[in-house]
Order: structure tokens, then sequence, then C-alpha cells
């Protein structure tokens, strides 16, 4: 969609020029951005120049993926070892055409805060950690199952940006599984749990990710109060799903 209300288009090169003027925007892959009218938009401030790495192994070991990072070079990345299939995974369960996977973001798809984000169903599974950059020059790191808030809504301030997500070693080395449930068979899912160690995270039924420990699964799926309500699922239908595929996931993990 074309945004003629859009005069400006910056290229920063560093932090400095991340500093919004009234009216400019973020952008990164831009697939959400040019998918619909933008009222009020009138400048566009392209992240993608800055050359971040878009995915490094860090000296600790810990997976650093850069916001920018396109969710095909994710799921190409060697450096994910055997958890490539579990990024293929969520990326195909967004149902992302080729042509979308090749420009979409990873930190685009989380500071949407879809509730069925394929990069925040991965990336909150793996229990990354958001690496935010402040306006005032510093930074703060959340766990991304936690910046997401709700159904569009994250913890992110005006003039905060995210910079990267760390995946932790102990993540990188754990055993993972991973279910999906839809109303259709191509249609938006409806339903998504993401096995990690012992760590059952669920996105897509709830308004935002829900991390249960695998050991307590009947006491933690018995307290989510956040199912959400839309054409895709009913709530009390998205919980008893979930609830079997997150039974699933717990038997695979322990296989």
């Amino acid at each position: 969609m074309d945004l003629p209300g859009v005069t400006s288009f910056r290229r920063p090169t560093g932090r400095a020029d991340l500093r919004l003027a009234p009216g400019e925007t973020l952008l990164a892959g831009g697939t959400w951005l040019f998918s619909e009218p933008q009222p009020g938009t009138t400048g566009l401030v392209d992240l993608t120049t800055l050359g971040w790495p878009a995915v490094e192994l860090l000296g600790d070991g810990t997976l650093r993926i850069g916001a920018t990072c396109t969710i095909a070079e994710l799921v190409a990345s060697p450096l994910l070892g055997p958890l490539g299939p579990l990024a293929r995974s969520a990326a195909d369960a967004f149902l992302l055409s080729f042509k979308v996977q090749h420009a979409a973001t990873v930190g685009g798809n989380i500071a949407l805060a879809l509730p069925a984000g394929a990069m925040t169903s991965l990336t909150a599974g793996l229990d990354g950690i958001a690496l935010v950059w402040t306006p005032d020059g510093g930074e703060r790191r959340e766990p991304v199952a936690e910046l997401v808030r709700g159904v569009a809504t994250t913890s992110l301030a005006p003039g905060e940006v995210i910079r990267a997500v760390d995946v932790p070693p102990s993540a990188l080395a754990a055993r993972a599984a991973f279910r999906r449930m839809s109303l259709a068979p191509h249609g938006r899912s409806s339903a998504v749990v993401v096995g990690v160690g012992d760590r059952v995270t669920v996105t897509a039924a709830t308004t935002r990710p829900v991390v249960l420990d695998a050991d307590r699964l009947e006491e933690g799926l018995a307290a989510v109060d956040c199912w959400y309500d839309d054409p895709h699922g009913a709530p009390d239908w998205r919980a008893a799903v979930t609830a079997t595929l997150a039974r699933e996931v717990v038997r695979e993990l322990r296989a």
C-alpha cells in the first residue's frame, strides 16, 4: 500500500540518528507498515541501514538475533543448530509467504505484539531477552515474554528501540517441541505451544505469552486468565486445545 502522507525518508548511520521527529516512525521490513493506512505518519527512519548482524554467537555462548534480522535469515542460520526445525515451525505457523519471510524482521514482528506473532512465539519460547535501546542513550533488558503485554501492546516507551534478542546457552542446548492448531488447515494460528527444556510457552491462544512450568503444567493451565477471543477461536475452545497441545509437548520433551 502507498503511504501518501510520507514526505521524508532517513537512513540512520548511528544511534543518534534514531531520535524521531514528529510524524516519523521506524521502518524495518515494512511488511506491516505498508499493509494498511498509517494516518499521521509523515516520515520513515530505516533501521536496516544500521548494519546490525543478523545472527551472531557471543563470547559466553549466547545467541544474539539482531532486531533487523529477517525471518528467512534466522531460519537459514547455521548458528541455530538443532533449533533450526523449531524456528522453521514457528515461521511456517504464521503462514508467511516466502516474499514476506525475506522482508519481515524479528524485532518488527515482536514489536507488533500480535497474539500469533511467529517471532514472539519462538523467542519467548526460547527464554529470549530483548535488548532495548532507550532514548537517553542507555539500554535495558526484558524477557520477550514480558515485553509483549497484550494484543498490540508492549512495554516499549516512546523512543525505545528493540536492538536484539539474546537467547541463553541453556535454551540452545535444551530439547525442544512444537505444536500448533488452527480452525482451518491454512488458517491463522489459534494456539501455539513451544516447549524448551522445562518451559512450556503458550501464544496465539492468549493475549500475551504465557510461560508454564512443565512439572506443574495442569496447575499452570488452570491459572491462565488471558485466553484470546477472536474469529479464529473462542476462549473456551482455545483453552481446551492448548491443554491438549501442552500435554503432548511435555510428553515429547520427556520421551
